[in-house]
């Protein structure tokens, strides 16, 4: 009787891509809910239903998965970016306002993340890969920075009166907005205003992160 856990996949197409997907939606939870190191390539053939060879047939190494999770949905999120940001400088005549520019930035990522989101395991994923990313990971995240080109470009053109040195500056700042804002990292201010904060307000949250990083450009 043939071993499910590791007989060779399936033949078929179909089949093969069924797989695929699942080992990929499997491992993206796994790896999100309990990190990289937590978890074996068992666990996610496991969770998906599908046998052991399945992980190699269809990604190589258990390194390849995830970046291959990392490279697809840092894409998805960097493309509903730059989508938005395409859409406000139509709506602008060519030049957004730094406040648009900056939501076109700040949104997909905060609503992606919000606790009612189907893609909030994709975020959870994302922010995984910042701390326990593999050496390619980090090294994609240190260099690869032509997505926020866009952004510093739109940013320029929007405070021209801004030495190009201030204008990079202020967007790292405001960068490090976007990447501390976790909707699971909440608690401490949520003790220290009494209850007043609301964590699962995320177009509100989204508003109070643009008043401030606004204010930083436009100071």
């Amino acid at each position: 009787m043939t071993d499910p856990l590791t007989h060779d996949p399936p033949d078929t197409e179909e089949a093969q891509a069924a797989t695929k997907a699942a080992v990929f939606s499997a491992a993206e939870r796994l790896f999100a809910l309990h990190g990289f190191q937590n978890v074996s390539v068992r666990d996610i053939t496991a969770e998906a239903g599908v046998n052991l060879a399945s992980v190699n047939y269809h990604f190589g190494a258990k390194d390849a998965l995830l970046f291959e999770i990392f490279r697809r949905r840092t894409s998805e999120l960097n493309r509903e970016r730059a989508r938005m940001l395409h859409e406000a400088t139509a709506r602008q005549g060519g030049r957004p306002r730094v406040r648009d520019i900056l939501e076109c930035y700040f949104a997909p990522p905060m609503r992606w993340a919000s606790p009612d989101n189907d893609r909030r395991i994709s975020m959870q994923f994302i922010i995984r890969a910042r701390s326990e990313g593999t050496a390619e990971m980090r090294e994609v995240l240190k260099t690869d920075v032509s997505h926020l080109e866009r952004f510093a470009t739109a940013l320029m053109a929007a405070r021209p009166e801004l030495p190009k040195e201030e204008v990079y500056w202020r967007l790292h700042f405001v960068l490090g907005m976007v990447h501390n804002n976790r909707f699971a990292e909440f608690d401490r201010l949520h003790h220290l205003s009494g209850g007043l904060t609301r964590e699962g307000d995320v177009e509100g949250l989204l508003k109070r992160m643009l008043d401030f990083a606004e204010a930083g450009f436009c100071a």
